[in-house]
């Protein structure tokens, strides 16, 4: 008990001192009536593109690290994710959602994810980005939020259950999920990301179905990228391939990088996954043909 609280603390020290260097943080519920049990706000840090802010609005993307819903992957999953996407012009904001270990499990985190959307798009004056632009990138726990929002945002709005009158669209212009937990199925789930989601071992076969993500694909929704390796041993590689089949049979725009070797939570780290396969790089030129870089 004793070593799994300090590894803890770590974690939790470890991100406040790497998004001490963001270029703002942003309190996301700051004015609103909402519940916040542990006390601790729930931010989203921006940093800034690598452009100069004259040559007019920046594409952007939220962020969403992994960690089973328990902790965050702040530094490989958020801050160099974030750089890196500075270097191709854009402006990046990585989101700090609600997780399990502060107490938090469904729907706060789909809450948090939808509320960025939110403040992003009806601040892209202030942040100077072009709001058609908006991209989520989410790494494992994190892919499943993204993939979640993106199959479920013109179906359920969390913010306006909250009184919030939201003016601009949920939808995220396209969205890639890294090595993503996918299926509550008990055959391929994630153990403690969907206990940390769902605070139940034994959860029912509606709840696993409601956040299966193979099992609710929507009739529309937007392109996807999805990053996977057959060598997974943390999150297995079938939840990406029956998410990819999910998608393709409703006939939707899906890209499936798939790799035989590179395991899990290689992030955007300087690593020898990163350099073999410049897996971002081939985001990045897809991110291109889409029409949503600058």
């Amino acid at each position: 008990m004793k070593k799994i609280f300090i590894s803890v603390f770590l974690i939790f020290a470890a991100s406040f001192f790497v998004f001490a260097y963001g270029d703002k943080k942003i309190d996301i519920w700051d004015g609103v009536q909402i519940e916040l049990p542990s006390g601790r706000p729930v931010n989203m840090f921006l940093f800034k593109a690598d452009t100069d802010s004259s040559s007019g609005p920046t594409p952007a993307v939220i962020i969403l690290p992994g960690g089973s819903y328990h902790h965050h992957g702040m530094y490989n999953e958020g801050k160099r994710v974030a750089k890196w996407f500075n270097s191709k012009g854009f402006n990046a904001f990585v989101l700090r959602y609600r997780i399990s270990a502060a107490g938090y499990h469904y729907p706060a985190m789909m809450e948090d994810v939808q509320r960025a959307i939110q403040l992003v798009r009806e601040g892209a004056s202030e942040y100077n980005i072009d709001p058609n632009k908006l991209g989520l990138i989410g790494f494992s726990a994190g892919g499943h939020l993204a993939a979640w929002q993106a199959e479920f945002c013109n179906r359920i709005n969390f913010l306006s259950d909250l009184g919030i009158n939201v003016k601009v669209s949920l939808e995220p212009n396209w969205v890639c999920p890294v090595y993503p937990v996918v299926s509550m199925q008990d055959d391929i789930y994630h153990a403690w990301s969907r206990w940390s989601l769902l605070r139940t071992k034994k959860p029912t076969q509606e709840q696993k179905d409601m956040l299966s993500l193979e099992l609710q694909v929507p009739d529309k929704m937007p392109p996807v990228y999805l990053v996977a390796c057959h060598d997974d041993k943390v999150v297995k590689f079938e939840n990406s391939q029956r998410l990819y089949n999910a998608i393709k049979a409703k006939g939707h725009d899906i890209t499936f990088a798939e790799y035989e070797k590179g395991g899990h939570g290689f992030g955007m780290n300087n690593n020898k996954f990163l350099k073999r396969t410049h897996w971002n790089e081939d985001l990045y030129n897809w991110i291109v043909e889409k029409g949503f870089a600058k």
